[in-house]
């Protein structure tokens, strides 16, 4: 947001702030003014919806163009070829406009949040002052206090930009799985990451593999569920700030023999597939 807006709403805060400390709640129209006055100041400091979702859709197209037309998703599906992802791409498109519609709401829904936190902010502490006002009053502490949620915004903002790539490409890789075939798939935790906030229980997944319930190899009785099925618990990437993501099996050779039946491993013994 421009420097001009943002000394603005700083300025507009510690005025408000010095005003009711030296005058206290003496009267509501009092603190009505100072809350129009700063609604004002943010609504103005903050980024426009506009240029947010921008700045989003710039983000997920490229994450687009990386994943699916730069043919990024192979990565995270082994043996899919470009033929299959341009004959999936009608869904990963669908993905990548609902995708943007969701995230340019929450990003307005956050934006309208650290705005109405501030409101909040100053309400609460200026209707708590006393008739004639309060020396005790640290101004600079309670400014930035007030100014709290809006002047951490821009960086929530890059985070649930970042975030909702990340669950784009986790949905993306899921709709490519789910129309090419595979039947499981093996998760993937940052938790080695360093600063990366894991979560305990994404860690313990880590390298284990699931089956997809419902598919072909499920359906024929020739893996088991392996270490359980996807639809049994949270998806990779669905929960807030998860970096986790899934890399899909498609064949019987690609999978470890505990998980393969009896019935699999004569099948594929068979057509060669496991020796």
């Amino acid at each position: 947001m421009p420097q001009t807006d943002r000394q603005r709403f700083y300025d507009t805060v510690r005025a408000a702030v010095a005003d009711i400390a030296a005058h206290g709640y003496d009267s509501a129209q009092r603190v009505e003014r100072w809350l129009r006055l700063i609604r004002d100041a943010a609504e103005k400091a903050a980024s426009s919806p506009e240029a947010l979702e921008r700045m989003l859709g710039e983000s997920l197209h490229a994450a687009y163009r990386r994943l699916v037309e730069r043919g990024g998703l192979i990565q995270f599906n082994k043996g899919v070829s470009r033929f299959t992802i341009a004959r999936v791409e009608p869904h990963l498109r669908a993905e990548l406009d609902r995708r943007i519609a969701a995230s340019a709401n929450l990003i307005k829904l956050n934006r309208k949040s650290a705005i109405e936190k501030t409101m909040q902010r100053f309400s609460g502490w200026a209707t708590s002052i006393p008739m004639g006002g309060s020396a005790a009053t640290n101004k600079t502490d309670t400014s930035k206090d007030v100014r709290k949620a809006l002047a951490s915004l821009p960086f929530e903002e890059r985070r649930v930009i970042i975030d909702q790539g990340h669950k784009f490409a986790s949905s993306l890789n899921d709709i490519l799985a789910t129309n090419s075939g595979a039947i499981a798939g093996r998760w993937h935790s940052n938790w080695r990451q360093a600063n990366y906030n894991f979560r305990e229980d994404h860690k313990e997944r880590d390298s284990k593999i699931y089956a997809i319930r419902g598919s072909w190899a499920i359906d024929q009785g020739i893996i088991t569920k392996c270490d359980g099925y996807t639809d049994e618990m949270t998806q990779a990437g669905e929960e807030i700030f998860c970096r986790c993501f899934y890399e899909y099996i498609y064949n019987l050779r690609d999978m470890p023999r505990e998980f393969i039946t009896a019935k699999g491993k004569a099948a594929a013994a068979n057509l060669r597939v496991v020796t």
